[in-house]
């Protein structure tokens, strides 16, 4: 997954279908200022080619990211010269910081292969944020909205590359098995190349459980930024007591 090939192309193939990071950006942060309008830090969780993180260290004082996939680190670094971005798992991560928001978009917490796993992830995300502040989840679809062999596909140009994209989806126990296959045609030839992804399909439920149990007042808003919804949560103040 995430190979040198795949950031290559990654952003031009998801361009092509209209996708505007830039703009998710602002509306995210739109998001989280509605609960913490003095919202001035963010760290972006499986940050990936820095597409989000790029717009948001436009939109607040401190942004920076997480990526555990080397060759995504490295195409952000180029891209975005002077962003910090931290080398790590978001299952167990500890940046010894916290921040006003939290986000891990794209449904890269799909990624993940068991509840446990995506409850160790939250719950990891949740302790990197301050009292008040916000977490913004973008989920895979949830089991229900599986389509057994869903096949899509994108042709994407710029310049004088194309790059093809083919992907066919089937149940991988409780899991979307996509394989991948790309052919890009550029000035030096054609090449091809297949990427195996595995989303696990979890449940609405599990991914408020987990909210919930990280210390976070959960809600789920269906429909944008690409149709699988947000879930938000809000972390609890501490009460301190007499």
């Amino acid at each position: 997954m995430y190979s040198t090939d795949l950031a290559d192309v990654y952003e031009l193939v998801y361009r092509s279908r209209g996708k505007d990071w830039a703009a998710e950006a602002e509306d995210i942060a739109a998001v989280a200022r509605r609960h913490t309008p003095d919202a001035d830090s963010l760290l972006d969780v499986a940050c990936g080619t820095a597409a989000h993180l790029g717009p948001f260290s436009k939109l607040f004082a401190t942004a920076e990211g997480l990526e555990i996939a080397e060759p995504m680190r490295d195409l952000a670094a180029r891209r975005w010269p002077g962003l910090t971005i931290h080398e790590g798992d978001m299952r167990d991560f500890d940046l010894g910081r916290q921040y006003s928001v939290v986000t891990c978009m794209f449904c890269a917490i799909g990624y993940l292969d068991s509840v446990d796993d995506m409850r160790s992830a939250v719950a990891a995300m949740a302790r990197h944020l301050a009292p008040g502040g916000v977490l913004v989840v973008e989920p895979w679809w949830f089991p229900e909205q599986f389509k057994e062999g869903f096949v899509a596909g994108d042709l994407a140009r710029d310049g004088d590359r194309t790059v093809a994209r083919i992907s066919h989806s089937t149940l991988q126990g409780r899991a979307t098995r996509m394989e991948v296959r790309f052919l890009v045609g550029e000035p030096s030839g054609i090449r091809t190349f297949t990427e195996i992804d595995v989303l696990t399909l979890f449940t609405r439920e599990e991914y408020e459980q987990a909210f919930t149990d990280a210390g976070c007042r959960v809600e789920f808003h269906p429909g944008p930024p690409t149709g699988r919804g947000l879930f938000t949560g809000v972390k609890e103040r501490e009460v301190s007591g007499r």
